[in-house]
């Protein structure tokens, strides 16, 4: 499961990350695409890499031409059109996966959701994959306060929507994953230390609305 949520200047990514076995380790489900915008996945973690890259590839070259970055909703419409593409052909299958992209350009913080189906939306929070139906709840609840929120309290109410969709899952800073990215705020991810801190106490914001 992955959620998303923004205010007037940041955005935050939170992750649970799942091991397929025991012995293995957790698949990483948080990417950084360009200093200015990253995404969280559900669904098939190959499937989201190549999209990653393709996205990477467009940063790059909107980059080379423009000597700028790339506006993050053209970039997303990209990605929809190609999605979509994959549906019209014999002998090609969907994407089998979910994309939330946050980020921050000229006309300020966003988050997309994108679709195999090749559709997008826009969010001011939004949760995807398997167990996210309370994620939605407490988001659904609490958007209206994320506008003017700090970067901690949003983290802090990231953190809380994972726990209300996570609760017979011991959360750990091994499975849980936070992106963050915003006005002068190249993307970049929590360290274990400072997940450990927010799952361990300073996650507990409004816990009663989730």
């Amino acid at each position: 499961m992955s959620l998303g949520l923004k205010s007037k200047d940041h955005v935050v990514l939170v992750s649970l990350m799942r091991n397929p076995d025991d012995l293995s380790s957790h698949q990483e489900k948080i990417f950084e695409v360009d200093e200015h915008i990253g995404i969280a996945i559900a669904g098939l973690l190959a499937d989201a890499r190549n999209l990653c890259k393709y996205m990477r590839n467009e940063c790059l070259s909107y980059w080379y031409v423009h000597d700028s970055q790339h506006p993050i909703a053209r970039l997303v419409a990209k990605v929809g059109e190609k999605s979509q593409h994959k549906t019209c052909g014999d002998g090609k299958r969907p994407y089998g996966v979910g994309i939330l992209a946050g980020g921050y350009d000229s006309a300020g913080t966003h988050l997309f959701e994108t679709l195999p189906s090749g559709e997008y939306f826009e969010y001011h929070a939004m949760a995807i994959g398997s167990r996210s139906q309370s994620a939605k709840t407490y988001l659904e609840k609490n958007y209206e306060s994320f506008g003017d929120s700090d970067l901690e309290t949003l983290i802090k109410h990231g953190i809380s929507a994972l726990k209300a969709s996570s609760q017979e899952i011991d959360l750990s800073s091994e499975n849980v994953s936070v992106g963050i990215v915003g006005k002068d705020t190249p993307f970049y991810k929590l360290s274990a230390e400072d997940i450990t801190t927010h799952l361990n106490g300073g996650a507990d914001v409004d816990m009663q609305d989730a």
